[in-house]
């Protein structure tokens, strides 16, 4: 039998797939990141007789074609995780100095009598007696741990420099008490018996803690120094509950280095037989958890145990389709402040209106026509974590949303405040599109939030219904009717801190590690440019926002992305039929006109700006009036481009005299000779205005009128580091591939 440790695991060099036995069978084993698995060679050789890109039947299901995935995902834990433990540390310092001072705080009876209360019991006492003083050890209030409605990690994320009340040490484990502490990861059978697990895994933690106590109490005439008490790294586990092969557990065990204990959960055998051979192999026995059952049931009982003994820090969806059965289960087994991390694959459901029912009964709102349908995905599965857990009190904040390939991954940090809670219908939006139009697109918001000042200084919000509707039932430039998508997320799909970190933490890896850092780099420096900051242009450069030692903050729970979605050009130059302006020409007329732009990561060839339409379209009139003239007849009367091209400056004067006569005639009631007076004054004041200000030599810039530039020059982004923004299919067939058939 080989050893499970390889000397070439060290710096976790990709290797071609090879032929290996393992425990008397034969297997084709692979490597990823710092993580080997072996898979039965019958399926592992038919694929490859088939070729790359073959979509072969599988036993148990492996996807090469996800490992950006994969990637993305342990750095994104890794940084989520090591902010924890700062949040963690930092907390149980500001205690320690709160216990010195004398602060009230509430300990444990640690049940042997000698503490004057009932066993098990908690009791008020003045920390100035000693932090263990006669046996009796504080409790651990484990930041992450569920602490009610008014408590927990949200409070740390936007109050880091705040005093807590009821000072507790962070990381001293109370398993004496019979209080146990969040250590117990799940193995064996979800699906035997759900009832019985908790209560067995806290009996068997008394019993370890009674053979090995985690620190020696000092004896009764002894006080234990109050500044000095000691900090234990709490626990941090993982759920993978879809975990197929077991590979995207195996390396965040590897290669997390915070993780106490992950668990592996499949509802096939096969899968969990492959799991577990993939767990021994590794040499992980004592930190990967293979889990045979329903992955809701899995989570509902992490959910629904008091003693939080089986929660997770991060739990991790990643499901061959859609996500959505699973979100209800999801929100409730994370830990107050804990990451959910979400896989959809069925992008034909919730980018494409093709079935639009199964949209709204997945995901509870309409999908989007057009180029930013994979941006309105996004938004949809946001606005469907959102409102599962916010029946349970629990608030969403977006870290990271991308559109990847095929599916998106969303990284969702889950918290538990029913204040913030209340922010989430000023967030929800329905969007008004011109699809068979000209694309252009309207917001509505489904209720107001606005900021007050309490009568102490403090802040709070208030919460109003939205006037509506923000849009006609036709598009005010082109004419044609519009169409409604969503509800749908309205508020940011990015914390910019979040993304830095990981961004500043690229260099530090080895690139034979993580094959994908170019792709990561370039998506994760698109997405941190997304968002159009009101004090200036975005950078090409991750700003370094924050302090490498401090954790990241949370947004502002009231914040609405101020400029959802995008524009390609290409689309707007097929509407009037004519030739799409350069990128530098674009964004050279649009910041010379005082706004902002940069790309989406879902959309090649996007702009993002704060431009509103009627500018946008100003811009498309007058690059077909400077630069290509439309051939004639390319464009009729009944087209979207006719309405558009009749608003063009070139007729504005003559559209102008229609009017006022029109008025003129309309208010004339002196006869023949009043009428014909009205006219020529009419005419008269027109000339006389477009004179005065300009506009009879087609002078930019007067009467509204936009002083549009292409200017190139000042368009052209700066040269910097190249970046692969926009990976192209790097072979045939690249895609979700075949569902697993195992059996078992």
């Amino acid at each position: 039998m080989p050893s499970p440790q390889h000397s070439d695991k060290s710096n976790g060099t990709a290797t071609e797939p090879t032929d290996i036995t393992f425990q008397g069978k034969q297997y084709t084993r692979v490597r990823e990141g710092l993580a080997e698995i072996l898979n039965p060679r019958s399926t592992t050789q038919q694929q490859g007789e088939q070729g790359q890109g073959s979509c072969a039947k599988q036993s148990v299901f492996y996807n090469p074609i996800q490992q950006f995935n994969r990637d993305l995902s342990v750095l994104a834990i890794r940084v989520f995780a090591e902010d924890l433990a700062k949040l963690r540390r930092k907390r149980h310092e500001r205690n320690v100095k709160g216990l010195a001072r004398g602060k009230k705080r509430k300990r444990w009876d640690g049940g042997d009598g000698g503490s004057g209360g009932p066993a098990g019991k908690k009791v008020a006492v003045v920390s100035g007696l000693g932090a263990e003083e006669g046996g009796i050890r504080p409790p651990a209030r484990e930041l992450g741990q569920e602490q009610g409605p008014e408590g927990g990690l949200h409070e740390e994320l936007n109050n880091p420099g705040g005093e807590d009340p009821n000072p507790s040490i962070e990381g001293v484990s109370d398993k004496a008490t019979g209080h146990p502490s969040l250590e117990a990861p799940y193995s064996g059978d979800a699906s035997a018996d759900v009832n019985h697990t908790a209560d067995a895994t806290v009996q068997k933690e008394e019993l370890e803690y009674t053979k090995k106590p985690p620190h020696k109490p000092p004896e009764p005439d002894q006080k234990a120094p109050r500044d000095t008490l000691p900090y234990v790294s709490p626990p941090f586990r993982i759920l993978d509950a879809l975990s197929a092969t077991g590979l995207r557990a195996l390396r965040y065990a590897k290669e997390i280095p915070n993780v106490t204990s992950v668990t592996a959960n499949d509802l096939l055998r096969s899968a969990t037989a492959s799991i577990n051979v993939n767990v021994e192999y590794n040499g992980l026995l004592d930190q990967v958890h293979p889990s045979t059952g329903d992955a809701k049931a899995l989570m509902y009982e992490a959910a629904t145990n008091h003693a939080r003994t089986c929660s997770f820090h991060v739990v991790d969806l990643d499901p061959y389709g859609t996500a959505a059965p699973f979100l209800d289960a999801a929100v409730q087994a994370v830990t107050d402040g804990g990451l959910l991390c979400v896989t959809c694959t069925d992008a034909g459901v919730f980018a494409s209106v093709s079935w639009l029912e199964k949209t709204y009964s997945q995901y509870g709102g309409l999908p989007w026509k057009g180029p930013q349908s994979h941006e309105a995905g996004l938004r949809l599965i946001l606005s469907a974590v959102a409102t599962s857990a916010a029946r349970y009190g629990l608030a969403i904040e977006p870290l990271l949303s991308l559109h990847i390939d095929f599916y998106v991954r969303l990284f969702i940090r889950i918290k538990r405040s029913p204040v913030e809670v209340k922010c989430l219908a000023s967030k929800t939006m329905v969007v008004y599109n011109c699809d068979h139009g000209c694309g252009a697109f309207t917001v509505q918001y489904l209720a107001n939030t606005r900021e007050k000042e309490a009568k102490n200084g403090g802040k709070f919000h208030t919460h109003a219904l939205a006037q509506g509707p923000t849009a006609t039932p036709c598009c005010e430039h082109c004419g044609f009717k519009t169409h409604i998508a969503g509800p749908m997320w309205g508020g940011p799909l990015h914390n910019p801190h979040f993304i830095s970190k990981i961004l500043n933490l690229l260099p530090s890896l080895d690139t034979k590690v993580y094959a994908t850092i170019p792709r990561i780099e370039g998506m994760l420096t698109l997405a941190l440019n997304e968002t159009l900051p009101k004090e200036a242009p975005p950078s090409t450069s991750p700003p370094d926002t924050i302090s490498a030692e401090e954790p990241f903050p949370s947004l502002d729970p009231a914040l609405r992305d101020p400029h959802p979605f995008f524009f390609n050009p290409s689309t707007l130059s097929r509407t009037l039929h004519c030739s799409r302006p350069s990128d530098a020409q674009w964004r050279g007329a649009l910041l010379g006109l005082g706004y902002r732009t940069t790309r989406s990561h879902t959309e090649p060839g996007s702009v993002r700006t704060d431009a509103p339409w009627h500018v946008i379209w100003e811009i498309m009139r007058e690059w077909v009036r400077q630069k290509h003239p439309i051939k004639e007849g390319a464009v009729t009367k009944g087209m979207a481009g006719w309405e558009i091209l009749q608003k063009d400056r070139s007729r504005k004067r003559m559209n102008d005299a229609k009017r006022m006569i029109r008025e003129a005639v309309e208010k004339a009631d002196e006869g023949v000779e009043g009428l014909k007076e009205s006219v020529e004054t009419a005419l008269w004041r027109v000339g006389r205005e477009t004179e005065e200000k300009g506009v009879v030599d087609g002078g930019d810039g007067a009467d509204g009128l936009l002083k549009v530039v292409f200017d190139e020059k000042l368009g052209k982004e700066a040269v910097g580091k190249k970046m692969v923004r926009y990976q192209m299919n790097p072979r045939p067939d690249w895609g979700p591939m075949s569902k697993a058939k195992g059996g078992g």
